[in-house]
């Protein structure tokens, strides 16, 4: 597994485990998953107090017997901000809360990374930086970032805190790439021409922010799998034959797609199946070439202006 700089300042592998359907699985099922993890090298996982509402980390500890020794071979990041079914919160008093919590079902005296989950549209940067500055001081959180934030919403923050936002979690995948597709539709009328989220993706190549990629093998908002999914036909041929030529799995290719990019993205990956893991890190050690990364975007139903 090669690794890659988070934010310029983290070295962390390439792909990291997501662990929000942890409490979908058996205990014993879970701690396997989580004991390949380490073993393929991949040792970053992402967490969030809302997954299992908080049930995911309470597993996720409990099932690797966590202590000081494990500890220090994983990066643990973790989110807060969202109140299920009631607001997002990025006040002080519910930030320093929700880190606690997180600290104490996750069985630690830190987390290496804290994300902002969901822009809060009552944000006061003022507070958020001094939950950061309390968080960092007492050693509680070492990094900080974000996720689904715009250009603004991180420059807005960054003002305010004195720790650097090093990571922005946007949903991307081959047919979910709408950041991808303004920065080829320029000066288009056209639905791919719109710009939804301020050029993100070259504002955090710009800042050194990096992006993780959540979701990459869905479509839409949570609408399905385009694997093998008969809405995506063409790119699933596509990615078939890659996957023969590279003798990998579909799901290899479709990791090294957004690895190809040179923005340095980072996938979290959210399977629960090891076999799958195994295949998916393959994606590590393949570079497509130009032609077979823009394939692939067309093959799922894009156009070039």
């Amino acid at each position: 597994m090669k690794n890659l700089m988070l934010g310029s300042t983290i070295s962390a592998p390439e792909i990291g485990l997501g662990c929000m359907r942890l409490p979908k699985m058996e205990p014993a099922e879970a701690e396997r998953l989580i004991r390949t993890s380490m073993e393929l090298g991949v040792n970053f996982f992402d967490h969030a107090d809302v997954y299992g509402r908080g049930e995911a980390e309470a597993i996720f500890a409990k099932v690797v017997g966590m202590n000081s020794g494990i500890r220090e071979q994983m990066i643990l990041q973790t989110k807060c901000a969202i109140r299920p079914g009631c607001c997002y919160d990025f006040s002080k008093e519910h930030i320093l809360k929700s880190v606690e919590g997180s600290l104490r079902r996750l069985n630690t005296d830190y987390v290496d990374i804290l994300l902002l989950h969901r822009p809060d549209a009552l944000m006061e940067p003022e507070e958020v930086a001094e939950a950061f500055r309390v968080l960092k001081e007492s050693g509680k959180v070492r990094y900080f970032g974000v996720s689904n934030h715009n250009p603004y919403q991180i420059e807005l923050l960054n003002q305010y805190c004195e720790s650097r936002l090093l990571i922005n979690q946007l949903q991307l995948s081959i047919a979910s790439c709408g950041m991808i597709d303004a920065g080829l539709n320029v000066n288009m009328h056209n639905e791919a021409g719109i710009n939804r989220d301020g050029a993100v993706l070259d504002y955090c190549r710009l800042h050194d922010i990096t992006i993780q990629a959540w979701s990459p093998f869905q479509y839409g908002f949570f609408e399905g799998i385009f694997l093998g999914s008969e809405k995506y036909p063409e790119l699933n041929r596509v990615l078939d034959e890659l996957a023969e030529k590279y003798n990998v799995t579909n799901n290899a290719i479709a990791i090294a797609w957004i690895l190809r990019h040179p923005a340095k993205i980072q996938p979290i990956v959210g399977t629960t199946n090891r076999e799958r893991l195994r295949e998916i890190c393959k994606a590590s050690d393949i570079t497509l070439t130009r032609e077979e990364w823009y394939a692939l975007y067309l093959a799922a139903g894009k156009k070039l202006p």
